[in-house]
């Protein structure tokens, strides 16, 4: 039974925005303060199906899949690095880098690190953006073994 006591691994869900900024300050807070481990795993949204992504329209050149994947490698790498900067002093962190599906992925790595909470922030969407893009957020939490803490969008609730 997970309680308080024994959160020993934290998970937190990382992209390069605001909610994820926010969603990490919660996580190194409660890890600091429980005395917990901390994975940060960024998920690379897999490119679309055609070897080459371009807006003809727009007259923009080709790129290939594999170009679109080095760039999302490195902007993980980025943030990774910029986050354990900001927070590698007060916790242990570990990185994760997956490709797949978000929600997925996630699972996947919470269970691989025998995650006692995930953490992750939400974009707040509703309505039709909602319905579109869906809710990872919502999805670990409906699927997940452990604890799901979702931290709002702090531009949402003013």
């Amino acid at each position: 039974m997970i309680s308080p006591e024994n959160i020993n691994t934290i998970l937190i869900a990382v992209e390069d925005s605001p909610y994820s900024d926010q969603a990490v300050n919660y996580g190194v807070i409660l890890a600091k303060n429980l005395g917990s481990v901390i994975t940060l795993v960024h998920v690379d949204e897999i490119p679309v199906a055609s070897p080459y992504s371009a807006d003809p329209l727009l007259n923009e050149s080709p790129a290939m899949i594999p170009e679109l994947m080095h760039i999302q490698e490195e902007a993980s790498k980025n943030l990774f690095k910029r986050l354990i900067e900001q927070h590698g002093n007060s916790v242990k962190i570990s990185t994760d880098t997956r490709i797949g599906r978000a929600q997925d992925e996630i699972l996947s790595a919470a269970a691989e690190c025998k995650a006692d909470l995930i953490i992750l922030g939400t974009h707040g969407r509703t309505g039709f953006d909602h319905f579109i893009s869906g809710s990872v957020s919502e999805s670990v939490a409906r699927k997940a073994k452990c604890p799901v803490l979702i931290i709002p969008n702090p531009e949402k609730s003013k």
